[in-house]
C-alpha cells in the first residue's frame, strides 16, 4: 500500500517511533454481497481500508478508498465499530498505532475493478463463499451486516 505523503514527512522527523493514525474499513454491500479485495501486498483477502487525511473526515475518507482502490462510489450508512488496533511494526521498524473506525455502507454505482494496484482482485462476494477472509474481517462484515444495531466499542473504560 502507498504510504500518504503526511506520514512520510512525518517520518522524517520521528524515525521509527510510534504514530498514532486513525483508519478506516468499508464494509460495502450490494444485494446480498460483500465488496472484497486481494491486497497486493500480501494476498489478504478484505474490506476497502484506509488511512484518514489530516482534516479529512472519517467517513470521506472511506468513500475515497473505495473510489480509488475499487472504482466504486458507495454512501457510508453507519459506524459499525471503533476500536484500537494492536501496535504494528513494519519491517522497516516503522510503528504504527491505528485507531479503526469501520463503516458500513452501500454500493451506489460503478463496477469494481482493482483501481490503484493496493488490490490484485476485487469484487462484490456471497457472504457463504468468504473463507480465504481472516476472521478479524469476517468479524468486521458481521458487525456491519446488521443495519440497525449501534456501533460496537472494544474494551477499555468504555467498554465496561
Amino acid at each position: 500500500m502507498a504510504t500518504p505523503d503526511f506520514v512520510l514527512a512525518l517520518r522524517e522527523r520521528i524515525g521509527h517511533a510510534p504514530l498514532p493514525l486513525v483508519g478506516t474499513t468499508a464494509v460495502v454491500f450490494r444485494d446480498e454481497k460483500v465488496l472484497l479485495g486481494k491486497r497486493a501486498d500480501n494476498g489478504a483477502w478484505q474490506a476497502i481500508a484506509g488511512i484518514v487525511e489530516p482534516g479529512e473526515e472519517p467517513a470521506d475518507a472511506a468513500a475515497r478508498e473505495c473510489m480509488e482502490e475499487a472504482g466504486v462510489v458507495v454512501s457510508v450508512d453507519r459506524v459499525a465499530l471503533v476500536h484500537q488496533l494492536p501496535r504494528i511494526t513494519y519491517l522497516n521498524g516503522d510503528q504504527v498505532d491505528y485507531l479503526e473506525i469501520v463503516f458500513r455502507c452501500t454500493w451506489v454505482s460503478g463496477e469494481p475493478h482493482p483501481a490503484d494496484g493496493e488490490l490484485t482482485e476485487v469484487g462484490f462476494y456471497d457472504l457463504a463463499e468468504m473463507d480465504e477472509v481472516d476472521r478479524e474481517h469476517v468479524r468486521k462484515i458481521a458487525l456491519a451486516l446488521a443495519e440497525d444495531d449501534a456501533a460496537h466499542f472494544h474494551g477499555g473504560r468504555a467498554g465496561r
